[in-house]
């Protein structure tokens, strides 16, 4: 066979970047009759191709959950422009998903396993007055509206307490079951995020910051590592809300990594305020 027609058969691999509003989806990983991200976006590879690879992203966001920037990678047989086919994503995924940018990249990527750090954000609507809460009904879907007052500095504090590399078993999805434990952590190796057997990672930021907004000011809270359990960031943020209400001592964090227990910290944060917001490669 020529080289040709073998270029022809293996196809291109692709690397797309992907943003989009998880409300209404069972999460990125398709599912039989519900609605994912990677089962949009692999039906609407088939209607522009004719091929119907499965998109592999970087990691896969639970359902509610968004994305700024998930990275997707797949190959293609059919000789397609970038432009042409970034264009073409976008007008026949729904809207609520948007392709950012379409590149070949060498055969050797892979979305996942190729990816070195990701970066979330976790973002609380913290507005407090004197006599009412309203949280905007069109900001509702991408905060979790928190019902106490917050102290910035001991959620600086809770937040500084994660940078470096520790155990964050007591931060991960709690499992019911062996069946479930094993199946997760096929999940997480297949994510990417790190060594599924350990549940030690390294945290390379975290912090909070004030965005002002004319609904009131957003706390967001930016959190990048090597890697990252089940449910692993909502389990901090549900730590550190403790700690900014008053609940919790930020002194107690590192005790809560010695428990290496799930009831050892503090409770899970909606799935809305969470967004997968870049990854880095190298």
């Amino acid at each position: 066979m020529a080289q040709s027609e073998l270029t022809s058969v293996s196809g291109r691999m692709w690397m797309v970047t992907v943003s989009y509003d998880g409300t209404d989806y069972r999460g990125w990983q398709v599912q039989p009759g519900e609605p994912t991200i990677q089962g949009e976006l692999q039906e609407a590879l088939g209607r522009i191709t004719g091929e119907a690879p499965l998109p592999q992203g970087s990691g896969r966001t639970d359902a509610g959950v968004h994305a700024l920037g998930q990275v997707a990678s797949f190959e293609l047989r059919a000789p397609i422009p970038a432009e042409n086919l970034h264009r073409a994503l976008n007008r026949t995924l729904p809207s609520s998903i948007r392709i950012l940018d379409a590149i070949t990249v060498s055969d050797e990527f892979h979305a996942r396993h190729s990816a070195v750090t990701k970066i979330y954000e976790y973002r609380v609507w913290a507005e407090k007055r004197e006599c009412v809460d309203i949280c905007p009904p069109f900001l509702s879907r991408y905060v979790y509206a928190c019902p106490w007052r917050l102290d910035r500095e001991a959620l600086d504090s809770a937040a500084q307490g994660f940078l470096g590399e520790h155990d964050f078993a007591s931060f991960a999805a709690s499992d019911p079951d062996l069946t479930t434990r094993m199946e997760r952590r096929a999940n997480q190796e297949e994510m990417g995020d790190g060594d599924a057997r350990s549940t030690i990672r390294m945290i390379l930021a975290s912090a909070w910051r004030e965005q002002s907004s004319d609904s009131g000011p957003v706390l967001i809270y930016r959190i990048q590592g090597n890697g990252f359990l089940h449910h692993m960031v909502r389990n901090l943020v549900g730590t550190m809300i403790e700690v900014g209400r008053g609940a919790l001592p930020s002194a107690e964090i590192p005790a809560i990594f010695e428990a290496r227990a799930r009831s050892a910290a503090g409770p899970t944060a909606p799935a809305r305020g969470l967004f997968l917001h870049s990854v880095q490669y190298k």
